[in-house]
Protein backbone atom coordinates (compact mmCIF):
# COMPACT_ATOMS: atom_id res chain seq x y z
CA UNK A 1 0.00 0.00 0.00
CA UNK A 2 0.98 3.76 -1.05
CA UNK A 3 0.22 6.67 0.51
CA UNK A 4 -0.50 9.96 -0.68
CA UNK A 5 2.10 12.74 -1.60
CA UNK A 6 -0.05 15.35 0.37
CA UNK A 7 -2.98 14.97 3.03
CA UNK A 8 -3.89 13.31 5.61
CA UNK A 9 -3.83 9.07 6.54
CA UNK A 10 -5.20 7.65 8.91
CA UNK A 11 -3.78 4.84 11.83
CA UNK A 12 -4.80 1.93 9.49
CA UNK A 13 -2.85 3.46 6.56
CA UNK A 14 0.67 4.41 8.59
CA UNK A 15 0.61 0.77 9.81
CA UNK A 16 0.30 -0.26 6.22
CA UNK A 17 3.47 1.14 5.25
CA UNK A 18 5.50 1.05 8.62
CA UNK A 19 6.51 -2.92 10.21
CA UNK A 20 5.50 -1.96 13.65
CA UNK A 21 2.26 -2.80 15.79
CA UNK A 22 0.10 -0.11 16.92
CA UNK A 23 1.13 -0.05 20.27
CA UNK A 24 4.63 0.44 19.35
CA UNK A 25 3.45 3.19 17.79
CA UNK A 26 1.59 5.14 20.26
CA UNK A 27 4.37 4.89 22.63
CA UNK A 28 6.84 6.35 20.09
CA UNK A 29 4.32 9.13 19.72
CA UNK A 30 4.23 9.45 23.69
CA UNK A 31 7.95 9.13 23.32
CA UNK A 32 8.55 11.39 20.67
CA UNK A 33 9.96 9.05 18.02
CA UNK A 34 6.99 9.38 16.10
CA UNK A 35 5.01 12.40 14.79
CA UNK A 36 2.37 13.61 16.80
CA UNK A 37 -1.47 13.26 14.90
CA UNK A 38 -4.00 16.09 14.33
CA UNK A 39 -7.51 15.97 15.30
CA UNK A 40 -9.71 16.69 12.47
CA UNK A 41 -12.76 15.88 14.38
CA UNK A 42 -13.80 14.62 18.07
CA UNK A 43 -13.43 10.82 17.21
CA UNK A 44 -11.13 11.11 13.94
CA UNK A 45 -6.94 11.30 13.93
CA UNK A 46 -5.05 11.65 11.65
CA UNK A 47 -1.75 12.02 10.82
CA UNK A 48 0.00 14.68 8.09
CA UNK A 49 1.13 12.66 5.05
CA UNK A 50 4.51 15.13 4.71
CA UNK A 51 5.20 13.39 8.39
CA UNK A 52 5.17 10.01 7.82
CA UNK A 53 7.32 10.85 4.46
CA UNK A 54 9.74 12.67 6.55
CA UNK A 55 9.77 9.48 9.21
CA UNK A 56 10.02 6.70 6.49
CA UNK A 57 13.01 9.19 5.02
CA UNK A 58 14.64 9.17 8.88
CA UNK A 59 13.96 5.27 9.54
CA UNK A 60 15.63 4.39 6.07
CA UNK A 61 18.81 7.00 6.79
CA UNK A 62 22.18 5.75 7.13
CA UNK A 63 22.53 8.58 10.21
CA UNK A 64 20.97 5.78 12.54
CA UNK A 65 23.90 2.84 11.19
CA UNK A 66 22.06 0.60 14.23
CA UNK A 67 19.18 0.51 12.76
CA UNK A 68 20.54 0.20 8.73
CA UNK A 69 22.25 -2.44 9.92
CA UNK A 70 19.34 -4.38 11.65
CA UNK A 71 17.32 -4.30 8.48
CA UNK A 72 20.24 -5.34 6.27
CA UNK A 73 20.54 -8.52 8.78
CA UNK A 74 16.33 -9.13 8.56
CA UNK A 75 17.23 -8.63 4.58
CA UNK A 76 19.80 -11.37 4.69
CA UNK A 77 18.47 -13.48 7.30
CA UNK A 78 15.25 -13.13 4.42
CA UNK A 79 17.35 -13.91 1.55
CA UNK A 80 19.51 -17.13 2.94
CA UNK A 81 16.19 -18.89 4.00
Amino acid sequence: MQIPSTGFVRLRQVLAVLPISRSSWWAGIQSGKYPRPVRLAERTTAWKVEDIHALIERLGSPDKPWEAQTTQNRLKTAADQ
